[in-house]
């Protein structure tokens, strides 16, 4: 039988962590199969802040590999990335039993994309974790005129994949508010620390209420999140390993001042 797959959340931060050596997240990324997770997962579900949806969407790409979606701006230091490409297969699989799972859970409208490949929120950190792309990958959307329960319902809908094989990551940010980024020598402001704190001491705590009412729990949350689309990847993440789930910080770096690369995993309680 095998194992029940742990959960993660995994800070991507920016598109140049898939090759900027200097950058502390990298090695961890790198580590991930030795170190993090020595399982080989069947497929992997990946919860990416770079799609958002009205409905929940799976990409149920039946072709044998995905296109690789360079969704950032273009800068001179970045020239690089556009010519990386992430060939995993698809799992048209994994999308079905996906839509299904969210489905038979009262979510009325799920929809099914099978033509689009994986964003940079799914490859940046997977060209690292899993450099050979041969495990089949399938995204899934954010709905970002949703909160922050919806996102841990779908969670919850989704921890039978847990007992199948399947990889459930959240890939977001810890803390995301790209106008004001600072340089890397910085000191990282208190609003950006403290929420970040917080959010650690919450998730450790298992005060899995307060994360799915940030908003109006979290210090300076508006601050830091003035969007939500890079911190919903976390509550499905959570809400998939379940009200049980021992959370445990495995890395944790800041760059360009306030951009948080923490990163937990969500050990799931059989």
């Amino acid at each position: 039988m095998a194992m029940v797959m742990d959960t993660y959340f995994i800070s991507h931060g920016s598109p140049t962590l898939a090759i900027d050596e200097t950058m502390p997240a990298r090695p961890f990324l790198k580590s991930w199969q030795e170190i993090v997770h020595k399982e080989k997962p069947k497929s992997i579900l990946v919860i990416s802040a770079h799609w958002e949806t009205l409905n929940p969407s799976v990409n149920g790409v039946c072709i044998n590999h995905h296109s690789t979606i360079h969704d950032f701006d273009f800068h001179p230091e970045r020239i690089p990335l556009f010519e990386l490409k992430y060939p995993a297969p698809g799992a048209p699989e994994l999308a079905k039993r996906v839509k299904e799972l969210l489905t038979d859970s009262g979510f009325k409208h799920v929809e099914e994309d099978k033509t689009r490949g994986i964003d940079h929120g799914v490859w940046i950190p997977l060209i690292l974790m899993y450099p050979e792309a041969d495990i089949p990958v399938c995204q899934l959307s954010v709905q970002t005129e949703l909160d922050g329960t919806h996102h841990y319902n779908m969670g919850k809908a989704l921890a039978p994949l847990r007992e199948e094989g399947v990889l459930i990551i959240g890939s977001g940010s810890a803390t995301h508010n790209l106008p004001v980024l600072g340089k890397d020598s910085d000191p990282v402001p208190s609003w950006a620390s403290d929420f970040d704190t917080w959010l650690k001491e919450a998730l450790l705590d298992g005060r899995h209420d307060d994360i799915k009412d940030y908003m109006e729990k979290a210090p300076n949350a508006q601050m830091v999140h003035p969007e939500p689309e890079h911190f919903y990847p976390l509550h499905v993440a959570l809400g998939a390993a379940g009200e049980d789930a021992k959370a445990e910080l495995i890395h944790h770096s800041w760059r360009e001042a306030s951009l948080s690369y923490a990163c937990y995993r969500f050990k799931t309680i059989t």
